[in-house]
């Protein structure tokens, strides 16, 4: 669980909560449920029009995402390469077969399958880098939702406002309803900045910053299957992986990993 997303929402709903109450207002007076239904609803289902259904439907699991820590095992994955590079200079390149099924990072069974068939370096590349570009691409996908989402949502809170002062403007006859009328209208824009700056757009920049952790380790898989491939000495290809890493997780590892 990612206790800093938490943080961030509790902290922001109760900010606007203690702006309000610290200016004379009440949380009550900030809750319109009309408001609600045309600006959160209404910007959701406009999502219907942009993106097939897979996408309004899926992006709920999407935002799930950013509630938990990615783990993309990147210790287990520099021991396990090191440990087969040296299996391979020992052994022959034909020794990875036994046990290829056992590991669990597809990515990188994908590439170690490829150097077993003998397929040559710059076509294990190309194919390795090609499903690494094509999983970007359907990361940044689901991130272009959530930032459609968080253009919408202000959009449809001007619309409401809109909507709202045309209302008021037909009755100004009376007089006592012209305040509460107005704060009304204007809910719909708070609505929507919530969605925007609240929700969907630090939702999407966490989103991206996981990806690019991800492509990070796909491009350390690719090197390290590389380098087994080549035949690289275990201890250069341990040097190789670690470059990839943070100076915290590099530490970690490297003591492991380059023993002598």
């Amino acid at each position: 669980m990612d206790i800093m997303t938490i943080i961030g929402i509790v902290g922001g709903i109760a900010a606007v909560i203690m702006s309000v109450l610290t200016s004379g207002g009440t949380v009550p007076g900030i809750l319109d449920l009309p408001s609600f239904i045309f600006t959160v609803i209404g910007s959701y289902t406009a999502l219907c029009i942009a993106y097939p259904m897979k996408y309004v439907m899926g992006v709920w699991g999407v935002i799930g995402k950013t509630f938990k820590i990615p783990d993309f095992n990147e210790k287990t994955l520099v021991q396990s390469m090191v440990t087969l590079s040296e299996k391979a200079r020992r052994e022959g390149i034909l020794a990875l077969e036994e046990g290829l099924e056992d590991l669990d990072d597809e990515f990188m069974k994908t590439g170690l399958r490829l150097v077993v068939d003998g397929t040559d370096g710059n076509v294990i590349r190309g194919i390795l880098e090609n499903e690494m570009g094509q999983i970007e691409s359907r990361h940044i996908q689901w991130i272009s939702v959530m930032n459609t989402w968080a253009g919408l949502g202000p959009g449809y809170g001007m619309m409401g406002t809109v909507i709202g002062l045309i209302g008021m403007l037909r009755n100004l006859e009376d007089k006592s309803s012209l305040g509460p009328n107005m704060a009304i209208a204007l809910m719909t824009t708070l609505y929507g900045s919530f969605i925007a700056n609240m929700f969907m757009t630090p939702f999407s920049t966490k989103l991206q910053l996981q990806n690019s952790q991800e492509m990070v380790v796909k491009e350390m898989i690719i090197e390290g299957v590389l380098s087994i491939q080549a035949g690289d000495n275990p201890r250069i290809l341990a040097m190789k992986l670690l470059t990839y890493l943070d100076p915290v997780s590099r530490k970690v590892i490297e003591s492991e990993v380059l023993k002598d």
